[in-house]
């Protein structure tokens, strides 16, 4: 069963602070490229600033963090960039396992892990049972993730489930098979690098999401970066279909 209503059938609460930030980490190759620098520098840089926007939320009171590491349609990069970032990745796991526990973080991954490294499945697995009971932050890693992907997923799994839904299902039926079930819909979506587009990026969950674009390219992404983007989502009117005077008569 899934932990959280989905908002399109009932109305979240809403509050000043995101209880969900979802983030597409953009602009880590053009990054390096303006510094006159290889592409996979700009990779080892965004993940300090991983590290940062975890350390933001946790003093903002985020309580969930969604990240797109890698999508199902980076595979189309040169071998090289693939090689390298699924390295950066396995050390990312072995040094930060151990302080994300420290510091009360769980971590879960989400995506299709058929085309993964025995050895990288072997280190996410190991990360996601040494923090399963933390509490202080869910941080999500989308790796090898598309928002269809997820779908179709989800699709299958329930039917192997309930093979007797095949001719009729709610989304109350399909909702626990979504990778993101554990989360609520996420609240703020941030993109960073200048592109205004979602790229297959959790397309159930954004519904009703507040999008925030930023010119930004990721390892530049600071702390008044993120501000900005918690102080435009906190001026948004989050009506989930109902209209601005049912709100303020609901106030």
């Amino acid at each position: 069963m899934a932990l959280f209503s989905s908002s399109t059938q009932d109305i979240p609460e809403a509050s000043s602070v995101p209880r969900h930030v979802a983030m597409i980490m953009d602009g880590n190759g053009r990054w390096a490229k303006k510094r006159f620098m290889p592409r996979i520098m700009g990779h080892k840089r965004g993940v300090e600033t991983v590290r940062d926007v975890v350390k933001q939320c946790i003093d903002l009171g985020v309580e969930y963090l969604t990240l797109f590491a890698f999508s199902s349609e980076n595979w189309r990069r040169p071998p090289d960039e693939v090689k390298f970032l699924m390295g950066l990745f396995m050390e990312a796991l072995k040094r930060e396992a151990a302080k994300l526990h420290e510091n009360q973080i769980r971590l879960v991954m989400i995506g299709d892990r058929s085309r993964f490294d025995p050895l990288l499945l072997k280190e996410i697995h190991a990360a996601e049972k040494l923090t399963e009971h933390n509490k202080r932050l869910t941080l999500t890693i989308a790796a090898n993730y598309g928002g269809r992907w997820d779908m179709m997923q989800a699709m299958q799994r329930m039917l192997h489930a309930h093979p007797e839904k095949t001719s009729s299902f709610s989304e109350q039926d399909l909702a626990p098979f979504l990778s993101m079930h554990y989360a609520p819909e996420p609240d703020l979506f941030i993109r960073t690098g200048g592109e205004q587009r979602i790229s297959n990026f959790l397309l159930w969950q954004l519904a009703y999401t507040e999008l925030y674009f930023t010119d930004t390219l990721w390892p530049d992404f600071d702390r008044e970066a993120f501000r900005l983007a918690v102080d435009s989502y906190r001026q948004r009117e989050r009506r989930f279909g109902r209209t601005s005077e049912q709100l303020t008569r609901n106030a």
